[in-house]
């Protein structure tokens, strides 16, 4: 209780500037208005957004907490850094029971202040609480602590299905390992009777049924299951999702700072104190991490829409566990290159990387909230009862006052996104809309070298989604009206365009109707 009220302390500390900010694309797309659903009516099914079959736990532990203390942003954010708390207390745990004290806190620092890590922690989605609980099941498989792990494995899947992957790896690995422990030098005894890694699916299997029994889909709506399972099983777009994925566990946001260094520290043989070698972790700890860490890359190679980095957040702090306890068994100066990497991954917070990134990977999300307040506090003072073109997630911020950035509903009429062809699209029906909200969709840094390879540009477009917003001031030639509001912050922007004609149309109408 102490180690936890520590890290829940001084997280809360480094989070309380962001505490308040409205909720951010998937939270304010799915997530709130899920948690909303059940806190007003029970539901365990959203039916004010389309459901996308995740198992309710995180939903229903965020409505307790604004039953109890209120609905807020502070509230629920408050009670998703409670969850990363008692994620790095397992996480602590875990590393120190197969390394030492030293490597658990050097390896739990490093986690905490990852940008991917970071930036979660305080943002109400699920991957982390899914995280947080598959370390508490890795720590109590390894302890050989069967209904434990089968308690903690079952929280996890209740969290997120797609942490049924760590028991499901384990199970297969526990079968293996008889047969190949000799060739590996591992130890031959089975750390646990490999059905009990079979108990996740059974809260998973009763939650399936209760979704399908009452919407008829098994994995979520459609256009959901089309979007992250139908298109995405292509043998190019697999391939070049396992190189980010693999990308993104060694390399991503300066975690290839800490690779290197390990890499470079396996050159040396291991240190000694007092004559007896520094540690490893052991090769069943090891091969335990590897076979969850194999089973996620692949998994998340073939399904997911997007290739975000938060999916891979179970097994993320592995692969620095690993290479931290790598720097601390073979270079003397192990905590002067932890406090580089920290410096790095701190410093990944607050610059954007030159690459193309999911903008919740860092503070970068905090930039686009802060934006779009500034663009829709205007939009509500200017412009209250006109209709708004824009783009998700600003048409849902626009509809529902509830996510933070608007006292009333606005009128929106929603496009795909700010690219040429769908501003034309719009520019036809311009009588459907007097003001128009464009916004950088997607972080869009200088082209590299990579980027002038043009079969890299159809790739990305091809498979991941990937266009190119039109700036502001082409936006307003296209949709005919005049540039009112723009502000530029880091790599982001967002624009308010009026549209003379029909703005002044809507208000000769509606001064005729006073009248």
């Amino acid at each position: 209780m102490l180690l936890f009220s520590l890290l829940l302390l001084a997280i809360f500390i480094l989070h309380f500037p962001l505490l308040k900010l409205p909720y951010f694309w998937d939270e304010a797309g799915y997530y709130v208005p899920a948690m909303r659903d059940l806190l007003l009516n029970g539901s365990l099914i959203p039916h004010s957004t389309p459901s996308n079959a995740h198992p309710p736990l995180v939903m229903a532990y965020l409505a307790l907490w604004c039953k109890l203390f209120g609905y807020t942003p502070a509230i629920v954010r408050t009670a998703m850094l409670t969850i990363a708390a008692f994620a790095l207390l397992g996480f602590f745990r875990l590393a120190a029971h197969v390394a030492n004290r030293e490597v658990a806190w050097a390896s739990t620092v490093c986690t905490a202040l990852y940008p991917v890590f970071f930036a979660q922690s305080s943002l109400a989605q699920v991957d982390l609480a899914a995280a947080g609980f598959t370390f508490w099941g890795l720590r109590s498989c390894l302890r050989e602590e069967r209904a434990a792990s089968a308690v903690w494995f079952s929280l996890a899947v209740l969290s997120k299905e797609t942490a049924v992957l760590a028991p499901l790896a384990l199970f297969g690995w526990e079968i293996l390992r008889p047969l190949v422990a000799k060739r590996l030098s591992l130890s031959e005894k089975r750390g646990l009777h490999s059905a009990w890694l079979l108990a996740p699916l059974l809260p998973l299997a009763a939650w399936y049924s209760y979704h399908y029994g009452k919407t008829g889909f098994l994995l979520g709506n459609p256009e959901f299951f089309r979007y992250n399972v139908q298109t995405t099983l292509q043998p190019l777009r697999i391939f070049l999702a396992l190189l980010l994925r693999l990308w993104q566990l060694f390399g991503y946001l300066n975690l290839y700072v800490l690779t290197v260094l390990a890499s470079v520290a396996m050159m040396w043989p291991p240190l000694r104190d007092d004559g007896v070698e520094r540690e490893a972790i052991s090769r069943d700890a090891q091969f335990t991490f590897y076979i969850v860490v194999a089973a996620y890359t692949i998994f998340m190679a073939l399904v997911g829409g997007a290739v975000l980095a938060r999916y891979l957040l179970p097994v993320l702090p592995l692969i620095i566990l690993v290479l931290v306890s790598t720097l601390r068994r073979r270079f003397r100066w192990w905590l002067l290159a932890v406090g580089f990497t920290i410096v790095s991954f701190a410093a990944a917070l607050f610059i954007n990387p030159p690459y193309g990134f999911a903008l919740e990977d860092n503070l970068a999300y905090r930039d686009y909230i802060v934006l779009h307040q500034h663009a829709e506090d205007f939009l509500e003072a200017r412009y209250p009862m006109l209709r708004v073109l824009t783009a998700w997630p600003a048409s849902d911020e626009l509809s529902r006052p509830y996510l933070g950035y608007v006292t009333r509903p606005v009128q929106v009429l929603r496009i795909e996104n700010f690219t040429l062809e769908q501003l034309m699209s719009a520019a036809d029906a311009r009588s459907a809309f007097e003001v128009a909200f464009v916004f950088s969709t997607k972080y869009q840094p200088r082209p590299s070298f990579v980027d002038h390879w043009r079969l890299w540009q159809e790739w990305k477009a091809r498979f991941f989604d990937f266009h190119r917003d039109l700036p502001p001031q082409a936006a307003a030639q296209i949709l005919g009206g005049e540039l009112v509001f723009f502000e530029e912050r880091q790599g982001q922007w967002a624009g308010v365009i009026e549209l003379h004609k029909e703005y002044q149309a809507r208000l000769s109408a509606a001064h005729g109707r006073s009248k």
